[in-house]
């Protein structure tokens, strides 16, 4: 498993409807091993895994998959069957047009509608009135047909732009994590992913018998899936993860990856990140990774995260999330 990591404001946003149905939100994160503590740091990231697991427990707990933020609730199982109904198209054009209609058949909005022009198609989220949308609502749902979209053809699915009709709610960095450093394009007029045409003829590659293996854990598998191994940002991050311990400069990763330097530092860039960035992303990742795991020290923590002395780890963790690996690990 790829050791990865979430902001805060994803969990915040999970849990921004719980309390008024009568859930306790502190319990919830508890149950699910996140200390509540980490919800008050504006900069705090969490395992993957964790906030996977939150997203469910509160939608079970909610009886809701869209977790209080449609005008009506999505009951559990909602997913599931949408994916069943989907599972014998034989094209991705024909599974984007049966996924809007199974959606519109609740009557809940915001919902998906297939926009389809001369060389684009656009998957837009249909808002009821002049309400401006909330943000984790379309987050969420451009983000899960994207990723569904791509499980399908297995290939994650190249957008020409995501349109969101309001400001930035995250930071960037999240925004480029969430739809894979495609272009994301903010106060647009409608809420919707672009896609070229030409997509639409892809094959479905998935079989009812994939589909029972992804059902398992869909939330996790649409947040960790990776199907291209193409993109540079991957590849180095490959590199360093098998070299961690020796933690691996750029001019070594270049020679490995048989690319000159310069040229590594501007594919970097094109695709919006640095060798640094990469390399500070994966000893955090890591570290929240292990620190959820039992009988392992800090020291040890440290090593695996890269770091030849606790010290310095304790001050690089604590610039990551605002608390100490201590503090974090006593929260979960």
């Amino acid at each position: 498993m790829r050791e990865l990591s979430i902001s805060v404001y994803f969990a915040r946003a999970v849990l921004r409807n719980a309390v008024a149905i009568g859930l306790d939100p502190m319990q919830l994160l508890r149950k699910n091993r996140i200390s509540p503590r980490l919800l008050l740091e504006e900069g705090a990231r969490i395992s993957i895994e964790r906030f996977a697991d939150l997203q469910v427990s509160t939608m079970l707990a909610m009886n809701d998959e869209a977790l209080g933020y449609t005008s009506r609730r999505l009951p559990i199982g909602t997913w599931s069957m949408m994916c069943n109904a989907v599972i014998g198209c034989a094209t991705l054009g024909q599974a984007l047009n049966r996924y809007c209609r199974f959606f519109q058949l609740f009557e809940a909005t915001p919902f998906p509608v297939l926009v389809e022009e001369a060389d684009l198609v656009r998957l837009r989220l249909h808002h009821e009135g002049q309400v401006p949308p909330q943000p984790y609502p379309v987050e969420l749902m451009l983000f899960n047909a994207h990723r569904f979209g791509s499980w399908l053809v297995q290939e994650h699915l190249p957008l020409q732009v995501v349109n969101l009709a309001y400001p930035p709610a995250a930071r960037q960095e999240d925004y480029r994590r969430m739809f894979l450093a495609n272009p994301v394009q903010f106060d647009s007029e409608h809420c919707e992913l672009v896609f070229s045409t030409t997509l639409m003829d892809r094959r479905i590659s998935q079989t009812e018998q994939s589909l029972r293996h992804y059902l398992r854990h869909p939330v996790l598998m649409m947040l960790t899936q990776d199907f291209s191994r193409n993109s540079w940002t991957t590849r180095v991050r490959d590199q360093i993860r098998h070299s961690l311990h020796d933690m691996p400069e750029l001019g070594t990763v270049a020679e490995s990856l048989e690319i000159h330097p310069q040229t590594l530092r501007r594919r970097l860039s094109a695709e919006g990140t640095t060798f640094k960035d990469i390399k500070n992303q994966l000893r955090r990742d890591t570290a929240l990774h292990y620190l959820g795991k039992q009988g392992l020290s800090i020291e040890e923590i440290a090593c695996r995260s890269g770091f030849s002395e606790s010290s310095a780890f304790i001050r690089a963790f604590k610039g990551w999330t605002g608390v100490t690996p201590y503090t974090y690990r006593k929260g979960l």
